[in-house]
C-alpha cells in the first residue's frame, strides 16, 4: 500500500441500526470499498446489542485494516435514556477501533451533513442522493443508517489534514507568552 492510500472507516452509532461506511482514499480521490448496516432490532437485551456492536465493529476493521476512523457524535436530545444507550454504542464502537490501535475522530451530524451537502440541515435523503453522485453508488441502501455511516467517512476525507485548532503557536516561547496562567511559578 503507497503512503498516500489510506482506507477511512465510518460509523453511525445506534442502537437499533448501526451503520457503516468504508472508503478506499488515494491522493485526492476516494472510493468507495462498502456499505454495512448491524441490525439491532431484534435483541432485546442492550448489553447483547453492545456486544453485537462491538463484535461486528472488530470483523469490519479485521477484514478491511482501517488506518482511520470517523464517527457520528450523538446529538443531545431530550430523552436522556436514549442519549445514554446511543452514547454506550458509540463508546463500545471506539472501544474497538482503540483496541486495534487506530486513530479515532468524532464530528457532529451537523458538521457531517455540511461537508457532503453544504447544509448543515440536510435530510438524511439529502446525504444520501449526494453521497449516491460523489461515489457513483447504483443504489442506496433501504435503511441510511449505512450511507450515514458513509457519511462519516467521506466527511474526515474532506477534513483530513485542515487545523481544527484556533490557537497555533510558533514554538514554546510563544506558547508560554500566551499561557502565563498556566504555569507554576
Amino acid at each position: 500500500m503507497s503512503k498516500k492510500e489510506r482506507i477511512i472507516l465510518g460509523i453511525d452509532p445506534g442502537t437499533t441500526i448501526m451503520g457503516f461506511g468504508l472508503i478506499k482514499c488515494v491522493g485526492p480521490k476516494m472510493e468507495l470499498i462498502q456499505l454495512d448496516e448491524l441490525i439491532l432490532k431484534k435483541y432485546t437485551d442492550h448489553y447483547l446489542k453492545l456486544q453485537k456492536i462491538f463484535e461486528h465493529t472488530i470483523g469490519i476493521i479485521e477484514a478491511h485494516h482501517p488506518d482511520e476512523i470517523a464517527i457520528e457524535a450523538p446529538f443531545f436530545g431530550k430523552n436522556v435514556q436514549s442519549m445514554l444507550k446511543l452514547g454506550r454504542a458509540q463508546g463500545v464502537a471506539m472501544a474497538a477501533g482503540l483496541s486495534r490501535q487506530i486513530a479515532i475522530t468524532e464530528y457532529s451530524p451537523k458538521k457531517i451533513k455540511m461537508a457532503i451537502t453544504g447544509s448543515g440541515n440536510a435530510s438524511k435523503e439529502q446525504v444520501a442522493k449526494m453521497l449516491q453522485s460523489l461515489l457513483n453508488l447504483k443504489t442506496l441502501p433501504k435503511n441510511l443508517d449505512a450511507t450515514d455511516g458513509l457519511a462519516a467517512a467521506v466527511c474526515h476525507f474532506y477534513n483530513s489534514g485542515k487545523v481544527t485548532s484556533t490557537k497555533s503557536y510558533s514554538g514554546w516561547d510563544a506558547f508560554v507568552k500566551q499561557n502565563e496562567a498556566r504555569i507554576k511559578k
